[in-house]
């Protein structure tokens, strides 16, 4: 793939400095399972907490697709870190940069570019996953303010968060159309993180649940406009997935890296040099596909099918490399020896969230089907 001069510098840099940063730390936590603190503290030095916000924001006054760069390099040596800085920058702060008001801008933005604290999205529930609009928060407004009950699952970094984006319905008989979306600062009575999860990979990364009791928000925490909620996290979805589908291509180069340090000093057979070809042709597939969906919201038009491509390719590509991988070497593929287990465990992730494979293929088949339509 043929880079501008600007990108292949970026991607050096950057491949540089995770090698030397944020490498050597990847193991321990996969082992130990703490937080990944001390990476997105040399993250926010570095200010990659705000590649694509304006430099009058706090941000580094780069494009979406210098950020998808990043967090591919960032999630080829530490997925735990990749995933941190994916949800951070895509879940919670560009909803408030694409649809906050100015006074809003002003206030979280340069706080959350500068890593004083993480931002988090909080939409799915234990019983509304892959079906946002069955979301059962409720929120009730009076005088003081908008009243949130409810709770939310599976939320990236809740525990280390300073905002939430919370999606909560203000008349659930409306279904989709009564959901308002709302920033929430963590500090807000009645908000608490309930428990934490143990999952399959991805161990130096914070999953919990958050719950609302009574938690009362101001007048003003509303984000965009109220009842514009489904469409407000529907887009912050949209380009989410770009990023996770950066993060998946990291894990796919991963498991692509491993193989090559494996073999190049090896003699290989006619198996294991076909496996080595295809996952290099697959992985180069799956960055063609994240680096479009990239370049293309970066022109600011909505690339919904685009980034479904992305994501489905590259998640399932990440799955698929790593499992090659391990074939290919061997036993000593799933020990700690080597980051392809590591990466195998937490590649899973990439298939179900923001948006499951299956829904991913919905959304597909829904806009080739209205392309077709349209060019009748």
């Amino acid at each position: 793939m043929i880079l501008a001069d600007q990108y292949v510098r970026f991607k050096r840099e950057a491949r540089a400095f995770c090698r030397e940063v944020i490498e050597p730390r990847a193991t321990m936590h996969d082992l130990t399972g703490p937080f990944v603190k001390e990476n997105v503290q040399a993250l926010a030095e570095r200010g990659w907490l705000g590649i694509p916000w304006p430099k009058e924001l706090g941000g580094m006054g780069l494009d979406y697709q210098s950020y998808a760069m990043a967090v591919e390099e960032v999630s080829r040596v530490c997925a735990s870190t990749g995933l941190t800085m994916a949800a951070h920058t895509s879940l919670g702060t560009y909803p408030i940069y694409k649809f906050g008001s100015t006074e809003q801008k002003e206030k979280y933005i340069p706080r959350l570019a500068r890593g004083a604290y993480l931002g988090v999205f909080g939409l799915t529930e234990p019983n509304a996953g892959s079906d946002a609009a069955g979301i059962e928060s409720t929120a009730r407004k009076t005088e003081q303010g908008y009243v949130i009950n409810g709770s939310k699952r599976f939320i990236t970094s809740a525990s280390y968060a300073g905002t939430v984006i919370v999606a909560a319905s203000l008349d659930r008989k409306l279904g989709r159309k009564g959901i308002t979306c709302f920033i929430v600062e963590t500090a807000t009575p009645g908000f608490k993180v309930a428990s934490v999860e143990h999952k399959l990979g991805l161990k130096g990364s914070d999953t919990a649940e958050l719950v609302f009791e009574d938690m009362l928000v101001p007048l003003n925490s509303v984000l965009g406009k109220e009842y514009d909620g489904y469409r407000i996290f529907m887009e912050t979805l949209d380009g989410g997935r770009i990023s996770i589908g950066a993060f998946c291509l990291g894990m796919a180069q991963c498991a692509l890296d491993t193989m090559i340090t494996w073999f190049n000093d090896r003699e290989m057979t006619q198996l294991q040099s076909k496996a080595l070809a295809d996952v290099a042709v697959q992985v180069e597939a799956a960055r063609l596909l994240v680096y479009n969906a990239a370049q293309i919201k970066d022109t600011g038009v909505r690339v919904d099918k685009e980034c479904a491509f992305a994501k489905l390719f590259a998640s399932e590509t990440a799955m698929w490399a790593c499992g090659v991988a391990i074939d290919a070497i061997g036993p000593l593929a799933i020990t700690d020896d080597m980051p392809v287990a590591r990466a195998y465990r937490d590649a899973k992730l990439g298939e179900i969230g923001e948006g499951t494979s299956e829904v991913m293929r919905m959304i597909i088949a829904k806009d080739v089907l209205k392309e077709a339509k349209e060019s009748c």
